[in-house]
Formats: structure tokens, C-alpha cells, sequence
């Protein structure tokens, strides 16, 4: 039997991009081949893309973890690496992308349309693509970026013109199975329908689908039953078509009573008042029925609904509710706004927007914010002083000090860019001078050792007796006599 899943939690993980390569070229007769380390492979990305033929989201609930490849490393010769494969997700016609927040991220409607839900990292540069004028030959590369991670639900929404509501058993399926080629399960006894049914009805020159929304009893808006699993399937719905179980045997029960539970109900979830309504009063192919069916239609009328008496039995009346279920959903297409073609919106940046933010934090930081220094952030080796006197000066070209500075902090100020932390020294910009490849004279620490003329001091006091002339350089001007 197939299971029907309307909402998982997806937990997703783009690829990484491949770390850049430290390479140079070495071959006879080239001593001085200079740096060839490729570039990383970009990590795959993670996407959904609406397929008419998926119609549950149940491969996710049993494979919620999803998980894109990684980008390859680069290599010498200035190879880059492969790229991750990106991952293709299919998912239902009316899938809505929520955070775990609830903030909406993406409502897919459409066959073939798509939504990058989690990026892949960037490949970090090679050696090779890092050198410059001053800098030749990098000792350093670029790592790759981390991909995102995140955690994503999925909600997915019937999209139907019309929604069949009403007390379990009150010939929903029925109804649906008489008027399309849909195939549900009937049987006579409560809660038979435990997913929504679709159906395709065609009547004159209109074209419509049909949702049967079951489990909604007193109580569905607050969890009761079924009906808040699947309240979310009226909400695209233009029409709503109350169906009421005229023959009930329950005595408890009436037609008004039971549209008014269900119209209780529907006000609680929000949203559906502007839909229009009509009433099915069905199975009146029995006699107490058809009878009940004709008592109550005055009192349905006064209250302004559109009454039909049908029997998904007999088919009695059904031509006249099809046509005018045609005759609303053609008049909700017509006053629906027209679709516009998606057009390229173009925001050029502010001419003195920087690219980042400086802020100062409660517990007395300095927070850096910014897409560009975030990610210069993370692809920084700070194992290697080369690299790390690279980030310096692009921090430093891009302004960061001098905003540091502006802001207020002080030498020693604790600054925070991204997931890092260090104590900032304000220091002169000054250009990379070459040297050890992997280090960087400006991060080095100064030596202790003495210079050569101190050594030289040093040895000579040691040589030196008691009671001896200090040693001198010049010769005495007396001694050619």
C-alpha cells in the first residue's frame, strides 16, 4: 500500500570545493619553471526541481539525509581539479521550502521549476593563478570553501482548482471516483481516505482538478484527527465544495450542523474566506435522504450557498454541480492576474558601499561582516605565514583597517571575522617583499642573535688579558722611526 507524506525535514549538505595546489614546475634544463599548482573543483550543489510524475515526498522521509559530492583538489602541471556533481532533487507540484524557522524560502509550482536550495563551496586557487609581479612564486594556496549545511523543510500543497471538505464518510471518494478517472479507496466505515485524492474533470470546454482533503472533524485546526496533516492541501484551492452526508445514521448530526463545524474549522486555519462555496447534499439515491436533502436546501439557500442534490450512486445531479464547479473556476482563472515572464532585476551596488561592516560586539569585539571577508576567511591557510600576510593585504586594500581605525579600536582590540578571532596590531600597509617562500618578513618575529659587529666586540673583549693595551685598528704613526 503507498503512504502518502506531505511535510519532511530534509537535512542537506553541499559539496566542498577542492583545496588549490603549492606546486612548481621542475624540469631539466628549467631551473626557474616558476609555480604551477591548479585550482580546486567547485563542491556540487543541492537543488529541487518540480516533476509531474512525483506526487508524494516519500523517498525523503525514509532518506531525509542528503548529501552533494565534493570538488577534487588541484594538482602540479596546472591541473584543476574535477568539479562535484550536482545533486538533483524531484519533488512534487506545490512543494513549499520552509527553514526550520518557518521562514519560506521557495514555493515550487510549475513543472520544471527549479530552486538551488544548498551551494556548493568554492574550489580554492592554485599557486599558479595567485602569482603576481612581486609575488612570483606563492608558497601558499587558497582551501576550499565549506559548502552549506543546513536544515530544510518540506511541505507539500495540493494544487487544485477545486477542494471536496466534509465529515469522514459523507461520500468525498465517491464523489471524486463518479466525476474523474481517480481510483480512491472506499469503504463504509470513518477515516477510509487517509491521503488526498486528485482528479481531472472535464465538463463543456473546462478543464479542472478536484482534491478530496480528508480527516476534517471538530477540533482538525488544533491537531484533532487528521485535519491539521491536511488542512494545508485547501489553501490553493479557488472553490470549495462542501459535501454532506444526507443519510448519515448518526442522530447527533444534521447538514447545517455539519457545515457549520466545517466552516469553524476553516476559519480557525485562516486565510480561505474569500473562497467560493457550494453544497453537495449527497446519497439522496436513499429515501430519508432525499427527504432530509429537501428540508434543509431552504435554510442552505437563505445563508447564500449554491445547493445541489446529487447521488454518487445513481449520478443524480451530478451534471449540474460539474457545471457549475466549471463555471467558478473559469471565473476565478479570469480574474486572477495574468502571469508575467520572469525579468532581470539588475541592483547596482552603492557607490561607497564597501562590502562590509565593522560593529562592536556586547562582549567588547570588533565584528567584521561581510561576504568578502567571510570567505577570504575561510579559504585562508593560517598554517602557512605566506598566507596569512596574503589575507593582511587584501583586508588591508579593501579597507578593513582603515574602518577599524575609524571605529574606535584600539591596538590589542579583539577583532572577530567569521569564525576567527585574533588581537589587531594597526600597522603601516606595506607591500609583500620577497623571501622565503611560505613565510612573510612582516610576520616573522625579530631575532635575538647579535649583529656581526657585536659578535666581533664580543670576541675580541673575550681574547683581551688583564693589564693589555685594548686592541686597536690604526697603526701607531710613530712606528716607522
Amino acid at each position: 500500500m503507498t503512504t502518502f507524506v506531505d511535510r519532511v525535514v530534509l537535512h542537506l549538505q553541499a559539496g566542498d570545493g577542492g583545496h588549490g595546489c603549492v606546486s612548481i614546475h621542475r624540469e631539466k634544463f628549467k631551473p626557474f619553471g616558476g609555480p604551477d599548482g591548479g585550482n580546486g573543483g567547485h563542491g556540487g550543489s543541492v537543488s529541487l526541481v518540480v516533476d509531474p510524475q512525483v506526487h508524494t515526498l516519500l523517498d525523503f522521509h525514509f532518506r531525509p539525509h542528503v548529501k552533494a559530492s565534493n570538488g577534487k583538489g588541484g594538482a602540479g602541471s596546472n591541473r584543476d581539479g574535477a568539479n562535484g556533481a550536482d545533486l538533483v532533487l524531484r519533488v512534487p507540484n506545490g512543494t513549499v521550502v520552509q527553514t526550520t524557522g518557518g521562514t519560506v524560502l521557495a514555493d515550487l509550482v510549475g513543472a520544471g521549476t527549479t530552486f538551488e536550495v544548498a551551494r556548493g563551496g568554492r574550489g580554492g586557487r592554485g599557486n599558479a593563478a595567485l602569482a603576481n609581479a612581486r609575488r612570483k612564486a606563492p608558497g601558499f594556496a587558497e582551501l576550499g570553501e565549506p559548502g552549506d549545511k543546513l536544515d530544510a523543510v518540506l511541505e507539500l500543497k495540493s494544487v487544485a482548482d477545486i477542494g471536496l471538505v466534509g465529515y469522514p464518510s459523507a461520500g468525498k471518494s465517491s464523489l471524486i471516483s463518479v466525476i474523474s478517472a481517480a481510483k480512491p479507496k472506499i469503504a463504509d466505515y470513518p477515516f477510509t481516505t487517509l491521503m488526498p485524492n486528485l482528479g481531472v474533470v472535464r465538463v463543456d470546454n473546462h478543464t479542472f482538478t478536484v482534491a478530496d482533503v480528508p480527516g476534517l472533524i471538530p477540533g482538525a485546526a488544533t491537531g484533532k484527527g487528521l485535519g491539521l496533516e491536511f488542512l494545508r492541501h485547501v489553501e490553493r484551492c479557488a472553490v470549495l465544495v462542501h459535501v454532506v452526508d444526507t443519510a448519515t445514521l448518526e442522530t447527533a448530526r444534521d447538514p447545517v450542523a455539519d457545515i457549520d463545524a466545517i466552516e469553524a474549522e476553516l476559519a480557525a486555519y485562516g486565510g480561505l474566506a474569500d473562497r467560493p462555496r457550494l453544497v453537495a447534499l449527497n446519497k439522496i439515491d436513499v429515501p430519508d435522504g432525499r427527504d432530509l436533502a429537501e428540508i434543509v436546501r431552504p435554510d442552505l439557500e437563505a445563508r447564500g450557498f449554491r445547493v445541489f442534490e446529487v447521488s454518487a450512486a445513481t449520478r443524480e445531479g451530478l451534471k449540474e454541480l460539474m457545471f457549475a464547479m466549471g463555471e467558478l473556476v473559469a471565473a476565478a482563472r479570469a480574474a486572477a492576474p495574468p502571469v508575467e515572464p520572469t525579468r532581470i532585476v539588475i541592483r547596482p551596488k552603492a557607490v561607497d558601499d564597501a562590502g562590509f561592516t565593522v560593529e562592536a560586539a556586547p562582549d567588547g569585539a570588533w565584528v567584521v561582516r561581510g561576504t568578502r571577508p567571510e570567505r577570504w576567511i575561510r579559504q585562508t591557510n593560517f598554517d602557512n605565514e605566506e598566507s596569512v600576510g596574503y589575507l593582511a593585504d587584501r583586508l588591508a586594500r579593501l579597507g578593513v583597517e582603515e574602518k577599524l581605525g575609524k571605529a574606535g579600536a584600539q591596538a590589542g582590540d579583539l577583532v572577530r571575522i567569521g569564525e576567527r578571532e585574533f588581537d589587531w596590531h594597526p600597522t603601516l600597509y606595506a607591500e609583500f617583499v620577497p623571501g622565503v617562500r611560505g613565510g612573510d618578513q612582516r610576520l616573522a618575529e625579530k631575532t635575538q642573535r647579535p649583529s656581526a659587529a657585536e659578535r666581533l666586540a664580543a670576541r675580541k673583549a673575550r681574547r683581551q688579558r688583564p693589564g693589555d693595551e685594548p686592541e686597536s685598528d690604526e697603526l701607531d704613526g710613530d712606528s716607522g722611526e
